[in-house]
């Protein structure tokens, strides 16, 4: 007879204590909702309430970029970091006390400083999207990627339609500062379902060296070059993340951006900006569920990528020539089909051909990189609003749709 080892009965128990499949993606889908609408619970009413605060274009595209600042700065040390302890989880828990801190910033009386300091601290939260987007890739076989992430940009983009499609309403009702204090009792309650998010055990297995090693260092690796070597290396990354540049420049400069600016000088209400918020997510978040399942497998990512691309510029240049908030609607609406086509894709494809133990780091890469987007965008198109009005802004953001559809024209990598 024979009799288990050590190790048997402690998989076997560890397998027993684990929340089932539907649990665990129920667990992560909430704590992903709340994280995303701790971030985005203010964003419509950011642009409108510097301004009422006495700000210029110019510190007013500052300050909406340096949410990307933080990132480009921050991302791919926290993933290299995340690899070599093998762990994501505590950084989810970490980025939601960030959020956390982030709103009590908002709140701090004077001109720029406190939103400042709350825009930069919500950049540090956001880095914490590397090991989170990592964790849930490691909830699927290799080969479904493209599912995870489509899954993971609908849950995302909910969590931002809940904060948004909130955010103009609760300024109506208690002023600016009372979406900044909801925002800190949903980052408290993001940060209580952090904790019970399963994290699947994927250090790698210990070589006869390590056999010796103590038991509470075994899961502690060092960097590894030549997994950062790979990363650094790898072509389809780069072009991936150059394209993502573009996007999230495209992202920050409309509705992340000016277009409430642009809605408020159409004569919206709060509750008017509400509804071109939702105008804008709803179709975003619906089409991102459906590009990795069903789009890109039909047509091919590389012709999803530039059909969303060319999109995005024709409904990002028309925004400034709507003539009344119906036909703004309608460009959103468009515009968040248009952006939902390639999201998803190029989150996927940074990833997709690393090993698991390489894909925080490649995933911190390619979040570092696009977040120079975050913050070049609107920071750039800032400062043509300031000489050209915001038709100027929007002009520019269309532009870097056509560039993106150059660069995938002239590059065969993303036909995977």
């Amino acid at each position: 007879m024979h009799h288990p080892t050590p190790e048997l009965r402690h998989a076997h128990a560890r397998r027993q204590t684990e929340p089932s499949v539907r649990t665990r993606h129920l667990i992560f889908a909430a704590a992903t909702i709340l994280y995303w609408t701790t971030l985005y619970i203010y964003v419509p009413i950011l642009s409108p309430y510097l301004q009422d605060r006495g700000l210029s274009m110019g510190w007013i595209g500052f300050i909406l970029g340096s949410y990307g600042l933080t990132q480009v700065i921050t991302r791919l040390p926290l993933g290299m970091y995340s690899d070599v302890m093998s762990k994501r989880k505590p950084f989810l828990i970490a980025g939601m006390l960030a959020g956390l801190i982030s709103c009590v910033f908002f709140m701090l009386p004077g001109t720029w400083g406190g939103p400042l300091a709350g825009r930069l601290m919500a950049g540090i939260c956001a880095a914490a999207w590397v090991p989170f987007s990592v964790l849930y890739a490691s909830y699927y076989p290799t080969n479904q990627t493209h599912q995870a992430m489509g899954t993971l940009s609908f849950l995302t983009v909910s969590g931002q339609l809940i904060g948004m499609s909130a955010s103009g309403w609760l300024a109506s009702v208690g002023g600016w500062n009372y979406a900044f204090t909801c925002g800190i009792f949903v980052a408290a309650l993001g940060t209580l379902v952090a904790f019970f998010v399963f994290e699947p055990d994927q250090r790698p297995k210990p070589t006869t060296d390590q056999a010796t090693t103590p038991p509470e260092q075994k899961h502690i690796r060092r960097v590894d070059r030549a997994i950062v070597s790979r990363v650094l290396r790898s072509p389809l990354l780069w072009t991936v993340s150059v394209l993502s540049v573009l996007a999230h420049g495209i992202l920050f400069i409309t509705m992340f951006g000016f277009t409430p600016l642009q809605a408020v000088e159409l004569g919206a209400s709060e509750a008017q900006l509400t509804g071109i918020v939702v105008a804008f997510m709803v179709p975003h978040a619906l089409v991102s569920l459906w590009t990795g399942r069903y789009l890109a497998p039909r047509f091919g990512t590389r012709r999803v990528v530039i059909v969303g691309f060319l999109l995005a510029a024709i409904f990002t240049a028309a925004i400034p020539f709507s003539p009344n908030l119906g036909w703004l609607a309608a460009t959103q609406a468009l515009n968040g089909i248009a952006q939902a086509m390639y999201f998803p894709l190029l989150l996927s494809l940074a990833i997709r051909h690393f090993v698991p133990e390489e894909r925080a780091t490649a995933m911190g890469l390619y979040q570092s990189v696009y977040s120079l987007g975050m913050f070049l965008g609107p920071y750039i198109a800032g400062g043509l609003n300031a000489f050209g009005g915001l038709k100027a802004g929007f002009l520019f953001g269309s532009s870097l749709g056509l560039i993106a559809i150059a660069i995938v024209l002239s590059n065969k990598r993303l036909e995977t």
